[in-house]
């Protein structure tokens, strides 16, 4: 295997946790909703964590594919 084939699978694996982000993406809306549909008053007290959730889930995302980056065009 040449060096760029061993490139190319190193950033597909580092590509692996998005899949992940994706899945806790979908968990923390899914949630957010149900528990904003079953007690809307809680609203305010809801949205704060389901923000704080979101970014924090994204962040992971976006390091991923940093790392993804760097192993394609630097490594």
């Amino acid at each position: 295997m040449t060096d760029e084939g061993v490139r190319l699978v190193a950033t597909a694996l580092a590509l692996v946790p998005l899949f992940g982000v994706a899945l806790a993406l979908g968990k923390i809306f899914s949630d957010w909703i149900t528990s904003v549909a079953r007690n809307p008053a809680a609203k305010d007290a809801v949205q704060p964590v389901g923000l704080l959730a979101f970014a924090l889930t994204e962040a992971i995302g976006l390091f991923t594919l940093i790392i993804a980056f760097l192993i394609l065009f630097v490594g």
